[in-house]
């Protein structure tokens, strides 16, 4: 039973998850939006707005912060810091958007776009 086991494993061990969340992350505030599926765009989101929020601060320890949850993705901390966070500054949440694609193609896998409000 999974009893007060929230979020989802992504058919993925846990080193592998907290890998793909980093490199959804670092593709999601370099490019403002990507597609993924329904499931990961859904386990990306409290994980990007977590990251804004702790860009707002603008300070060295939040940039520090970043930085470890990102991976030390030195370009990805910076765009975050210097655009997208000025961006969101008098918002209290919500500062991402999924939007379902359906199946794209042949796959069986249904996408969503997940981007910046």
């Amino acid at each position: 039973m999974k009893h007060h086991k929230k979020g989802r494993t992504l058919g993925r061990k846990h080193g592998g998850r907290v890998a793909l969340m980093r490199s959804l992350a670092r593709s999601l505030v370099l490019r403002e939006g990507i597609v993924t599926t329904i499931s990961k765009a859904k386990e990306l989101r409290p994980f990007v707005e977590q990251l804004v929020s702790a860009s707002k601060k603008n300070t060295a320890s939040s940039r520090r912060s970043v930085s470890s949850q990102l991976g030390g993705a030195p370009d990805a901390v910076k765009k975050l810091h210097d655009t997208i966070a000025p961006r969101f500054a008098k918002r209290a949440g919500g500062y991402t958007r999924v939007i379902r694609l359906g199946r794209v193609g042949k796959r069986v896998l249904e996408a969503a776009r997940i981007e910046f409000v």
